[in-house]
């Protein structure tokens, strides 16, 4: 089979699932390798990109999904009612920094770093998708582990958790001093 019909097939799922695609399911509905596949992958995102199409392939840990072209928004709203924009505060910033950094984590442990209560905070993350309920951590209680998700990736453009900018090691080291101050008092 030639690359044009194997990239026909793969465009029909991605289009056709909506959500990411793991690289390992395409490679194994098209019959190719991952290596091969993935390269077809790659040269429909950038064919996508340098056409400039209406559509766009990403690429989210492994996984591909079929998005709309961002510059498409405004004629889109045209057509659908504007959809709801999630408004992020600084309690909702900082409380999925957390679980984005700390992940897979307990409601106990964010408010613990935060200081204050963090119901409310967590339950809006998980409403906008942005994080998700992982399961239960094996301790009394059986507190809930919370992780974010592919709209989180989406959402703050970037591919992975590695992309995920580095903590500054200074200030990692002040605010283990101030939590060490704060147990002392």
């Amino acid at each position: 089979m030639e690359d044009k019909r194997y990239k026909a097939i793969i465009e029909s799922i991605l289009f056709t699932m909506g959500d990411s695609v793991a690289l390992e399911k395409i490679a194994a509905a098209v019959e190719l390798d991952k290596n091969e596949t993935k390269r077809l992958i790659n040269e429909m995102a950038e064919e996508y990109e340098s056409s400039d199409r209406g559509m766009r392939i990403l690429e989210l840990e492994g996984a591909y999904q079929m998005c709309t072209n961002p510059n498409m928004y405004e004629y889109l709203i045209r057509i659908a009612k504007q959809p709801k924009k999630h408004i992020l505060t600084d309690v909702l910033l900082e409380t999925l920094s957390i679980i984005a950094y700390k992940q897979p984590v307990t409601k106990a442990e964010i408010e613990k770093i935060r200081g204050v209560s963090s119901d409310h905070a967590v339950s809006k993350l998980v409403e906008y998708n942005l994080a998700v309920e992982l399961g239960r951590l094996d301790a009394p209680g059986r507190p809930m582990l919370f992780g974010t998700t592919e709209e989180f990736l989406r959402s703050f453009g970037i591919h992975s958790l590695e992309e995920l900018p580095e903590m500054n090691p200074l200030q990692m080291e002040e605010f283990k001093q101030e939590a060490e101050a704060e147990v002392k008092i």
